[in-house]
């Protein structure tokens, strides 16, 4: 019933514009780092206001374990105002199973997806500006029988959203992904005209709308080493990659490509580039995640609302441990506020 109405009702316009928008952090997998991150951003004033869903009790154990002074309380909704430290409001959603951390478990597999649901259909109704996710563990959703390649493909099924577009963030670094999570030799097989002229155009109109930038400069990077060598070493760059960058820019788009990925990234290139798009997850990743490693944010376009993420994964092993670095959580956001505001 929730993705009906979210597919009925999502509009970007749906919230009122307010000076303190009204942000939906989800708290990702419940063994993970995610209450970490939760009882993190509550321990701190903001610009906004912040409703959390996830588990109250999950939340309220976590903050204990980590000698935290929040007050978890059930979310009331009300005239948005800014966050003050110390209190965690939550939008309540249930367990399956105890929580233990550092050990996940698939009988919480439906938790995770449900803090999603809960999360998107708040957005549907106008009640949040924006979402902030925090990690999930996608092995543990499968093991549960639930196919979930991650929260890009998620929140676009469920919101009826036809092509959504990866897009990480890092200062002025923007790299955007043609394919997500394909196996590397199923890779190939998706780069198709029809796909990228959808990217390009999605990126394209995602830029100027979130970013504020009028004619983005998006670099398209080739699929093969040193942009398939004039086809000696590939012929994707000839027959799919150039024609759809051509076919942009007759659309109007400032694109240009491809170019060898291994040069993309030089400052020189940089400098006149907006944004990069990658043929594929660990061609972009890696870079971005190199230059801004715990600020960098992971940024979903084509959705009918903002959405915007941590940069890393649960990191299981430093759940409840007081030794998580919550700095690309709270740059997710300032994105994500910085989105949702008006003007």
């Amino acid at each position: 019933m929730a993705a009906t109405n979210a597919r009925r009702s999502l509009r970007r316009d749906a919230q009122p514009l307010n000076p303190h928008p009204r942000l939906v952090l989800t708290t990702g997998e419940p063994a993970g780092i995610g209450p970490d991150l939760a009882v993190a951003a509550a321990s701190r004033d903001w610009p906004c206001e912040l409703v959390f869903a996830g588990d109250p009790g999950l939340l309220a154990t976590r903050a204990s374990q980590l000698g935290a002074s929040v007050d978890v309380v059930d979310w009331r909704q009300s005239e948005p105002a800014p966050h003050r430290a110390g209190t965690l409001p939550v939008l309540p959603v249930r367990l399956q199973a105890p929580v233990h951390a550092g050990r996940p478990d698939p009988a919480n597999a439906r938790y995770v997806l449900e803090t999603l649901d809960a999360a998107i259909e708040g957005c549907a109704s106008g009640r949040f500006a924006a979402m902030v996710t925090a990690p999930v563990q996608k092995s543990v959703i499968n093991d549960a029988g639930m196919p979930f390649t991650g929260h890009t493909e998620y929140l676009a099924a469920r919101s009826g959203a036809p092509r959504p577009v990866m897009l990480l963030v890092a200062g002025t670094l923007r790299v955007a992904l043609a394919t997500t999570h394909l196996p590397l030799a199923e890779v190939p097989g998706h780069i198709q005209p029809g796909l990228l002229d959808e990217i390009l155009d999605v990126l394209d109109r995602g830029l100027q709308a979130a970013f504020r930038l009028p004619a983005p400069r998006i670099l398209v990077c080739g699929l093969n080493p040193h942009a398939g060598e004039g086809g000696h070493l590939g012929r994707e760059e000839i027959e799919v990659i150039g024609p759809a960058v051509a076919a942009a820019r007759a659309r109007g788009i400032a694109a240009r490509g491809p170019v060898a990925a291994d040069t993309a990234f030089t400052p020189a290139s940089l400098a006149a580039t907006d944004a990069v798009l990658a043929m594929y997850h660990d061609q972009g990743l890696p870079v971005i995640k190199h230059a801004g490693f715990g600020r960098a944010v992971n940024v979903t376009l084509g959705l009918p609302f903002h959405r915007t993420s941590v940069d890393h994964g649960t990191a299981l092993e430093l759940a409840a441990t007081g030794r998580v670095d919550p700095g690309s959580l709270y740059a997710a956001i300032e994105l994500a506020l910085r989105l949702s505001s008006p003007g």
